[in-house]
C-alpha cells in the first residue's frame, strides 16, 4: 500500500532542528494550508517533520511565512487538549520540500530526501579526496 500527501502552504513558525539520541537530525515546523469555499475560508494545520540532510536544508533556508510545497506521508493522532476537548494532530513526514516564492536568491528550490542524502555523500567523498593520505 502507498500513501502520499501534497500540501502547499505557509510556515506558521521558524523551523526548529534537534538531534535525536541516536544522532539523527530532525527539523519540525508548522504548515498552514488555506482553502476557500465560496465565502468561507478554512485552515488546516500540519506539523511537518523533515529528517537528515533534508531537515538541515529546511532549517537553513526556511522561515516563518515562507510558501512551501511538502510531499510526504501523513499520520493523525488524537489527544485531549488543556480545555478537556478531544483534538487531532496531523503530522506530515516530508519526503520532498519545494521552497516556493521569493527566498534567498529569488528562485524556487526543490529538495528531495534522497537527493539531500546524495548531496551529503558527494560532499563527504569530495572532502576525503582532498586528504593527502
Amino acid at each position: 500500500m502507498f500513501q502520499q500527501t501534497i500540501a502547499i502552504g505557509n510556515l506558521g513558525n521558524d523551523p526548529e532542528a534537534r538531534c535525536t539520541p541516536t544522532g539523527k537530525w530532525v527539523t519540525h515546523f508548522s504548515l498552514a494550508v488555506n482553502e476557500k469555499y465560496a465565502e468561507r475560508e478554512t485552515t488546516t494545520w500540519f506539523r511537518v517533520e523533515a529528517w537528515g540532510k533534508l531537515g538541515e536544508l529546511c532549517q537553513q533556508y526556511l522561515a516563518k511565512g515562507r510558501l512551501v510545497m511538502v510531499v510526504g506521508r501523513v499520520s493523525a493522532s488524537a489527544f485531549t487538549g488543556n480545555d478537556g476537548k478531544a483534538r487531532c494532530s496531523l503530522t506530515l513526514t516530508a519526503q520532498t520540500v519545494k521552497f516556493l516564492g521569493a527566498g534567498k536568491g529569488g528562485q524556487d528550490v526543490e529538495v528531495h530526501a534522497d537527493q539531500a542524502a546524495d548531496q551529503a555523500a558527494d560532499q563527504a567523498a569530495e572532502a576525503t579526496e582532498d586528504c593527502p593520505f
